[in-house]
């Protein structure tokens, strides 16, 4: 796709992300990252990333995409978010390239293949705002056998959504709050462009979790619970695993209180009440193992971010990323292999 239009000789509007920035010449969007540059959408980024790790999958958090297995984690700088409450932060919140460090959409697949990861992930900071690094990646990482992930604020403009169906597998979209005024005073987006993704995403081959970070009086309520999960459930598909993540005071939040475990399970019974199957809870002690929601059978046994599968076997829906549990024979979802 290209990833910007011409307007006039004096602007371009990009179109990575729901923003659609329009761009003077010489002027970058609110990611900071993307400039117009001789009427052409440039990204200083490309080629230069902040972190790259290898981590267990079920750090992104995925728990139903290749359980065990190890990811490629990359990342750059600047967002198109304004959370408050960023972990981090000293990534997403400058625009300061380090260009002595240049991977190369080629090295970076070399490096996956050296480390046999079983997918890369495109996370640390907003992926969406430097997807033409992301997807030349990808496409390459495709022709080795490895997936791809996304870890996203699910920001992604239309034309992106539409693109990325070609070559990401997995997803992992921040349901950050029901609330339209939370989300254009002190996030900077809009909730609706966020619901928006998420059902064409859950449409999609993509597989797809969601992480909503509970922090204490802010997104924390029953009502705004309630909201989410009925649109999980309703608009989405309520064998989408939801994982509810603990808030720590970090960034400009630090008078703000970590989130007790009696909130996270309060939120995880309201879920349950919606029918939805996969509920986990990160962040803080707790079970994180995945049961069958009909008989409760252990099926993968957690252990912080390491996991092994205990009772899945496989089934006649396999090649549509469908295992059963061997007590009941319930379908469980995820992508297996």
């Amino acid at each position: 796709m290209k990833y910007y239009h011409y307007n006039d000789e004096e602007s371009i509007t990009c179109m990575l992300c729901k923003h659609y920035c329009k761009l003077k010449k010489d002027k970058c969007g609110i990611c900071g990252i993307n400039f117009n540059s001789g009427g052409e959408l440039f990204n200083t980024t490309y080629s230069h990333p902040s972190s790259i790790y290898v981590d267990p999958i079920e750090k992104k958090p995925l728990y139903h995409f290749l359980p065990s297995s190890s990811s490629l984690s990359i990342g750059t700088v600047g967002c198109n978010f304004r959370c408050p409450f960023c972990q981090n932060y000293s990534i997403s919140q400058t625009t300061e390239v380090d260009h002595s460090i240049t991977l190369s959409p080629k090295e970076v697949v070399e490096l996956a293949v050296k480390h046999n990861t079983k997918s890369i992930s495109y996370t640390y900071n907003e992926p969406t705002i430097w997807y033409p690094y992301a997807k030349d990646i990808g496409v390459l990482a495709k022709e080795k056998g490895i997936k791809n992930v996304f870890v996203s604020s699910g920001y992604e403009s239309d034309e992106v959504l539409e693109d990325m169906k070609s070559w990401l597998d997995g997803a992992n979209i921040d349901l950050k709050s029901f609330s339209h005024d939370y989300y254009k005073n002190v996030l900077k987006t809009n909730l609706d462009g966020v619901l928006e993704s998420l059902v064409e995403f859950a449409k999609s081959d993509i597989w797809l979790e969601i992480t909503t970070l509970l922090i204490p009086g802010v997104n924390d309520s029953e009502t705004e619970i309630h909201k989410m999960a009925e649109f999980i459930s309703t608009k989405l598909g309520k064998d989408i695993p939801w994982h509810f993540s603990a808030f720590h005071p970090d960034y400009k939040m630090m008078d703000t209180p970590r989130t007790s475990l009696e909130m996270m399970q309060k939120a995880k019974n309201i879920a349950k009440s919606y029918g939805i199957e996969y509920i986990y809870l990160g962040n803080i002690e707790n079970d994180r193992s995945t049961y069958c929601y009909k008989c409760g059978e252990k099926l993968i046994d957690r252990s912080g971010v390491s996991s092994k599968i205990l009772n899945l076997e496989d089934s006649v829906y396999e090649s549509l990323g469908v295992k059963v549990c061997p007590s009941c024979g319930t379908k469980i979802v995820g992508v297996w292999s």
